[in-house]
């Protein structure tokens, strides 16, 4: 029979402890709801008494109807010298009001004389008399042992006293945790499997932590030594270099090693969970990430995407669908005629590649990605060169008669002022526009869309979302080749365009007309 693993997820925790990420209340208990639709069995929701977030966050969590998550609150033991009843920690734990509490502990004897500065007597205490409090006031305890294979190297038999403490006290799982994210697979499964034999009945976790690049072998190797509990983060977020990343653990766990998850069934959710929490923390999501990144069925190489064309699991591991993810081919200098013809086909273009203008096609793009440009990012640009060699959907909706951008500068006002001309012929017709902004490129935007907002009003809903430069050949200093790209939304649509030129006007402009150009070729829609 398959092994049932529970995933407690500390997003809303650990990973709001991760550089550059903020989660709103709003934002948390929306994250809460979508983890529990996907079938996380544990969501640590924060610690009550530290920020006046996280006690709002408990209390507006109640209200919450989930269907099969259950919210914990996070906190410490009894301070030393303290009676139980009488910690404020342990109250405000207790007042979050939440199913399951988690509380640390000390196991390391460095940390109980030297940073608490209690003897090892009474850290044992603190962790049996904090559990069974906890206990007798109705609530489930999960036991984090703080820094324990630190500990364990330090002092196995004290390690191991500190586990048991927690157990006496009635913990339903003790949770074995590499704070500093320093051990080795070998060590950290042959210590886990010790543990889990010492303790019996009572089911042991892990928490890892990314610092030695680990953080998913070290999990899913406590688990084939026994551990029933995974602590984790989506997208791997947390402290210095991240948690264990659920992402890459739960299909690991399920696709590879046949275990029993509750969010098996939800499994085709993962990457947009992904991309879930990424969107709540206002983070771009890393496309790297195995799994759920973008790249992870991405083929770049044209034996590569001629091989991937022939038979998928020649260069895929899984079936990307049962991640939610997709096969994606990229086209570069290194692209052949294979490549192309797949990336035609998933853009929804079909091509005989028989054709002659799929050579010449393909010569082009060499050339193109020589000067500078990068389709990869760019699929909208990417299908407008494509059909303007293959002779479908070319239609030119209008032509470029000129442009200029003047830039102002009031020193004394410390103000700088765009002004933006366009000059396009539409139907035989000329339009003249003149817009300003406070940048360049905005003031170009403006004046191409007021240009043609009458003849196509439907570009009134696009919005530029993203815009990167980046250097390509900087050992020509000023006058180096500057890519552009940009990304423009409309409604859940998104879509990318480049240009490349050494004026980064020229080249901001290329990839604004392109935008535009994509939407009225009904690409954008």
């Amino acid at each position: 029979m398959k092994r049932k693993i529970f995933i407690y997820d500390t997003t809303l925790r650990d990973g709001t402890q991760c550089e550059g990420v903020s989660l709103s209340v709003a934002a948390k208990l929306r994250l809460a709801e979508k983890l529990d639709s996907f079938g996380v069995d544990f969501i640590e929701g924060g610690w009550p008494g530290s920020n006046p977030r996280d006690m709002a966050f408990f209390e507006q969590a109640a209200s919450l109807s989930l269907k099969h998550a259950k919210i914990t609150a996070f906190g410490s033991t009894r301070r030393a010298g303290v009676k139980v009843g009488e910690d404020s920690q342990i109250k405000l734990l207790i007042e979050a009001n939440t199913p399951y509490v988690t509380i640390f502990g000390k196991t390391w004897l460095l940390h109980v004389t030297e940073v608490i500065k209690t003897t090892p007597d009474e850290n044992l205490k603190m962790i049996e008399e904090s559990v069974a409090h906890l206990v007798s006031q109705g609530r489930k305890v999960i036991y984090d042992a703080e820094h324990f294979f630190d500990g364990y190297k330090d002092n196995p038999d004290y390690a191991i006293s500190t586990l048991l403490a927690a157990k006496r006290g009635g913990a339903e799982f003790v949770c074995l945790c590499d704070t500093n994210g320093g051990t080795l697979v070998g060590e950290f499964g042959e210590i886990v499997g010790k543990v889990c034999g010492a303790l019996g009945d009572t089911p042991v976790g892990v928490h890892c932590h990314d610092d030695s690049g680990l953080g998913v072998a070290l999990s899913l190797e406590g688990v084939s030594r026994g551990a029933a509990m995974v602590q984790g983060t989506i997208n791997g977020l947390g402290e210095r270099n991240g948690n264990a990343n659920l992402c890459t653990i739960i299909p690991n766990l399920i696709l590879k090693m046949g275990m029993d998850l509750n969010c098996s069934p939800n499994l085709s959710k993962l990457r947009d969970l992904s991309l879930f929490t990424d969107e709540m923390a206002n983070l771009r999501s890393n496309t790297r990430l195995p799994y759920v990144g973008s790249s992870s069925f991405a083929h770049k190489g044209g034996v590569h995407a001629d091989a991937a064309n022939k038979a998928k699991r020649s260069y895929e591991h899984i079936d990307p669908a049962l991640v939610g993810n997709k096969t994606r081919v990229l086209v570069s200098d290194m692209s052949g005629r294979a490549s192309i013809m797949m990336k035609a086909r998933d853009l929804g273009v079909e091509i005989d590649s028989k054709d002659r203008a799929v050579k010449d096609f393909l010569e082009e793009l060499k050339n193109l990605e020589f000067r500078g440009y990068e389709y990869e990012a760019a699929d909208a640009s990417f299908r407008l060169l494509l059909s303007r060699f293959i002779k479908r959907d070319c239609k030119e909706h209008f032509k470029v008669r000129g442009y200029r951008v003047i830039v102002e500068r009031d020193e004394f006002a410390a103000i700088t002022r765009s002004e933006a001309t366009v000059k396009l012929e539409i139907d035989g017709n000329i339009e003249h526009t003149v817009a300003e902004a406070h940048g360049p490129v905005a003031a170009l935007d403006l004046a191409l869309r007021k240009a043609l907002v009458k003849r196509y009003p439907e570009i009134k809903n696009m919005e530029l979302v993203d815009f990167k430069v980046r250097i390509i050949d900087s050992g020509a200093g000023v006058n180096a080749t500057t890519r552009v790209q940009i990304e423009t939304r409309e409604g859940k649509e998104l879509w990318g365009t480049v240009g490349a030129s050494d004026n980064i006007i020229v080249a901001s402009w290329e990839a604004l007309k392109d935008a535009v150009e994509y939407k009225l070729s009904n690409g954008g829609k």
